[in-house]
């Protein structure tokens, strides 16, 4: 065994398998719908935020704002590439504007974030970022689960609703993980300029703190 593979074992093993394995088999059994995959993305978003404001000190709100920025930024970005293109193939011209509309909305959250995953939580600005971005993305989804997504199940089968949950889930592994609010926003364009800057987000995100007992892409908690 060389050096290197010595070396990087206990990183790999720091990743908590039998949770990441737990939730998994979770994701399968009980979230088929690419409705149940989408409101499971937005609690978990809004948990982390809600985690942002409640953290007692500068080095967990750190933690979360990267939980935060990492987990938001691929759920857009995998709306982007797989929802919002099955608005528009099942939905016609109605879906094309939701599309549209929800593509509009995500670039206002997009440069809040932007904003956001560059601050420090001793800047002044730091909650209050966090609170416009909140805003707009609440409206967002609310909308999204209310109207959309309602419109998208009703036109698709369950097996359809499923297939799109599962492109949804493998699209978000792929994608960047930090905002890139200049980036384009729609497919082709916006998947090459993604594969581009992905393995450069997630370089860094190898170096960037993250909560203990979380799946992230950092394998240490330290």
């Amino acid at each position: 065994m060389s050096f290197l593979t010595k070396a990087a074992r206990p990183n790999l093993a720091a990743i908590h398998p039998f949770k990441f394995k737990h939730n998994t088999f979770i994701s399968r059994a009980a979230i088929s719908t690419i409705s149940d995959v989408i409101k499971k993305d937005h609690q978990e978003i809004k948990e982390y935020a809600d985690n942002i404001r409640t953290a007692t000190d500068d080095d967990s709100k750190t933690r979360w704002q990267n939980q935060f920025t990492w987990e938001l930024t691929r759920h857009s970005i995998g709306e982007e590439l797989v929802v919002y293109p099955a608005f528009a193939k099942h939905l016609g011209p109605k879906g094309q504007a939701m599309a549209d509309k929800d593509r509009d909305e995500h670039q206002s959250v997009k440069d809040s974030l932007y904003k956001f995953q560059n601050l420090t939580p001793d800047n002044p600005e730091f909650l209050s970022t966090l609170d416009v971005l909140m805003k707009d993305l609440n409206q967002h989804i609310k909308e999204e689960e209310n109207d959309d997504l309602p419109a998208l199940e009703s036109a698709i089968e369950s097996n359809e609703s499923e297939s799109i949950a599962k492109s949804f889930g493998r699209t978000k592994a792929f994608v960047p993980s930090r905002s890139h609010p200049s980036a384009p926003n729609k497919p082709p364009f916006e998947t090459v300029v993604g594969l581009m800057a992905a393995p450069i987000d997630h370089l860094g995100d190898l170096f960037r703190k993250f909560p203990d007992k979380t799946i992230s892409p950092n394998p240490s908690t330290k």
